[in-house]
């Protein structure tokens, strides 16, 4: 469920007609995605070109301070030759409109579909493409804090309470209070900063074939450790949804097409296991925070927590640190 306010055919044309984009001909709600209300746009020009767009609106988890920031970064990655879709601006120049207080924004729309069963030659696209949007961002001049950053494990976590994370998993409480305190003393803070993607898992990639077509779902975009970036990518791709079995060759084909566009650092590199801990336990903590706050009957599929605390063990097991070296 992913249309969380309803509009009308003639309200959807009355929007898309503040946009110098044609006449909309067709609206379709889109399912996925759990944060805002998304539509699939088909417009048509006075040539008879049709054109597809997203129209998204955002709800109330949407921090409308950061919309600029979100909106900005995809112009600039767009007109930096990065796979990501651009902001429509409407006919004053605006790349977000209001529509009964909730804001809206049109996005070109970028074929190719989200793999589920990724291959290394498409790991080895994601890896490159990840490594252009750190690299493309550079000169972008908006910076925003990590909403999901280390002291928000914590916090999430006191949310959630022991009792609420054991009754998880009888063994949960005791992993997340071992990483959370080890996190804390260990986390480095000395690595390279750039503008990061922060959720880039294979549903917010789009793929032609073994090309990267589009990187999309900006929505945790943020300033913060770029090799983290490549952590959370990595936790993302390189196992299977359960978490339960690790993928050496997607493994290898992401990092070699992340560094054939930009190299780690000896430092990186050996940060990487620390940052696939902090990656998996910030997903283990939002899971947890939605496993005990989504309502039964809430028309939206709850992810399992234990999915990332099998990742968590793996990348704290001293073993598996051979894989980044």
């Amino acid at each position: 469920m992913a249309v969380y306010t309803q509009l009308g055919a003639e309200t959807l044309a009355e929007i898309i007609g503040e946009f110098d984009v044609g006449t909309l001909i067709s609206a379709k709600g889109i399912a996925e995605g759990v944060s805002n209300s998304n539509w699939l746009i088909e417009t048509e020009g006075a040539d008879g070109t049709v054109t597809l767009f997203i129209l998204t609106m955002y709800e109330q988890r949407t921090d409308l301070d950061d919309l600029p920031f979100f909106l900005g970064l995809l112009d600039y990655l767009a007109g930096h030759g990065c796979p990501v879709p651009r902001t429509i601006h409407d006919r004053e120049n605006r790349p977000f409109r209001f529509h009964d207080g909730k804001a809206l924004a049109l996005i070109e729309f970028l074929p190719g579909v989200s793999v589920t069963h990724p291959t290394p030659a498409q790991a080895h696209a994601v890896g490159a493409a990840l490594a252009q949007i750190h690299l493309g961002a550079a000169g972008f001049p908006g910076k925003r804090v990590n909403g999901l950053g280390l002291s928000d494990w914590r916090a999430l976590a006191n949310e959630c309470g022991a009792a609420g994370l054991a009754s998880i998993d009888p063994g949960l409480a005791d992993l997340v209070e071992r990483e959370l305190s080890l996190l804390e003393q260990h986390w480095p803070h000395d690595l390279p900063h750039s503008v990061i993607h922060a959720d880039l898992f294979p549903d917010n990639v789009l793929m032609l074939g073994d090309k990267v077509s589009g990187l999309i779902d900006f929505y945790f975009a943020c300033t913060d450790i770029t090799a983290y970036d490549v952590a959370v990518t990595h936790a993302a791709w390189c196992f299977s949804s359960d978490g339960a079995s690790f993928d050496p060759a997607l493994s290898r084909a992401l990092l070699q097409g992340y560094e054939e566009l930009r190299p780690l650092s000896e430092n990186e590199r050996t940060a990487l296991p620390i940052l696939g801990r902090g990656a998996s336990i910030r997903f283990l903590m939002t899971r947890a925070y939605d496993w005990m706050n989504t309502p039964a009957d809430a028309m939206v599929t709850r992810k399992d927590p234990m999915a990332f605390a099998r990742r968590l063990e793996f990348y704290a097991d001293p073993v598996n640190a051979v894989i980044f070296k």
